[in-house]
């Protein structure tokens, strides 16, 4: 009955066959829609949005469908507002350095575009086949490389939103000296599509490097005084790394066929200089340890698996095991702390768990496998941790039945009323992406 009456109110915003129906849809992980939309202008955007806000309909926002469990807690809104028909370069200006993309374009494909220039974009994303760049954007997302490149903070100038009733505005610019009045674009980012959908993003482009490789460097004693010893000897050298990444014993046997603490450090400059820097590595290498170092097109390959290690919320799983993916922010080198309580608790909670943290930038990823109650005790056991260090730990991936019980953003931070009268000021209907945030906004 609900769909049926979306249905035909929307026949007046959209053409019927960018309109879809799914009866009787209960998928596991939740945040889906009565009706499906799938916009291909900002126009339709915001019209949809208007129609919506005015009518008292909830929205969820979907990209790529990688990020279908992160936040959310009721299992269906009246509409699913669908990106994926909503791509493309619209802006490039090579000189300069800067692209203008619509959100809903994959991110793989955008740096396949950007390739054929010598240029990309700065970030390094999970599942970059399917996460859409306005995802990523709305996510805060990255990977190891943030080390080098920082986050999605750092990468994006300008963005457009459309806000819940229709109103479209503009952050930033598409120029990279762009200081005119505040910084909107920070409101945005990472605020997981509560405040508007973000239809395009203006970003400045780094070079592709001349040449990289990644050095992999295996403790085979596990001890973590030598692993902090070496990682504070070469973040206090003059060489500069791409990641710093250290990856529990687990996920090393996973990426390199040996079950030992290995870090992971990633080099890309000129050739000579990524040689030099690798040299330097094996300089100070600690004993009884052991290094390999993987050229251009085998360290690349190693990226590509390493960043669909964890769940995808595109995909439903087996059902035999509860998934979970959980990011994990600490000052840098007490990632050391989080990788290992990651080891230890594989055995005492019974569930497989496959960790990595960055030793210069402190965040951490873990990816856990087991019953429902067992990956709750590993959620619960790890903020006991993180919290006395001033840390935090969100839950990126979780089955709706599970996130119904766990709050997956942790306690309230001491800003929530800042972000809840943000989010009232600019959708006080709360029409976007209901409950998705922080705190239930």
């Amino acid at each position: 009955m609900i769909a049926t009456e979306i249905l035909s109110e929307l026949k007046s915003v959209l053409r019927e066959n960018q309109i879809e129906v799914v009866e009787n849809e209960n998928h596991p992980l939740g945040n889906s829609g009565y009706v499906t939309v799938y916009p291909q202008s900002e126009e339709e955007i915001a019209n949809i949005l208007k129609y919506a806000d005015g009518s008292g309909k909830k929205v969820t926002i979907v990209g790529g469908g990688t990020k279908r469990g992160f936040g959310g807690i009721t299992p269906s809104a009246d509409i699913l507002l669908s990106l994926a028909n909503y791509t493309g370069v619209i802006e490039h200006t090579v000189g300069d350095m800067t692209l203008t993309v619509k959100s809903g374009t994959p991110f793989q494909q955008l740096q396949k575009y950007l390739a054929e220039y010598n240029q990309k974009v700065a970030l390094d994303p999970a599942w970059p086949q399917y996460a859409t760049i306005g995802g990523v954007i709305a996510a805060n997302d990255s990977g190891p490389k943030r080390f080098r490149y920082g986050s999605a903070r750092d990468s994006v100038i300008g963005m457009r939103i459309v806000y819940p009733n229709g109103t479209v505005i503009r952050s930033g610019g598409k120029v990279v000296k762009n200081v005119a009045g505040y910084d909107m674009n920070k409101l945005f980012i990472g605020s997981m599509g509560t405040l508007g959908v973000i239809s395009e993003v203006t970003l400045k482009l780094r070079p592709l490097p001349k040449y990289e490789s990644l050095v992999l460097l295996s403790f085979q004693e596990g001890n973590i005084a030598e692993i902090r010893e070496f990682a504070v000897r070469l973040l206090d050298s003059m060489m500069e790394p791409t990641s710093l990444e250290l990856l529990s014993p687990s996920l090393a046997e996973r990426l390199t066929g040996e079950h030992v603490y290995t870090l992971a450090i990633g080099f890309e400059d000129v050739e000579s200089s990524v040689h030099y820097q690798e040299d330097f590595v094996k300089r100070i290498q600690p004993p009884k340890t052991n290094i390999t170092i993987l050229p251009a097109n085998e360290a690349r390959a190693f990226w590509n698996q390493f960043y669909t290690i964890g769940p995808n919320g595109r995909e439903i799983g087996d059902g035999k095991e509860i998934e979970a993916a959980l990011k994990i922010g600490v000052v840098n080198l007490d990632v050391l702390q989080v990788v290992k309580e990651s080891h230890i608790l594989q055995d005492i909670a019974n569930v497989s768990i496959e960790a990595h943290g960055g030793l210069g930038h402190g965040l951490c990823q873990a990816y856990v496998k087991g019953a429902g109650e067992d990956v709750v005790t590993v959620i619960e056991r790890l903020r006991r941790l993180v919290t006395p260090l001033g840390g935090y730990v969100i839950v990126k991936h979780l089955p709706l039945s599970l996130r119904q019980k766990v709050d997956v953003w942790g306690e309230k931070p001491s800003y929530f009323f800042l972000l809840k009268g943000i989010k009232e000021k600019i959708d006080p209907n709360d029409t976007l992406n209901h409950r998705r945030f922080v705190g239930g906004i």
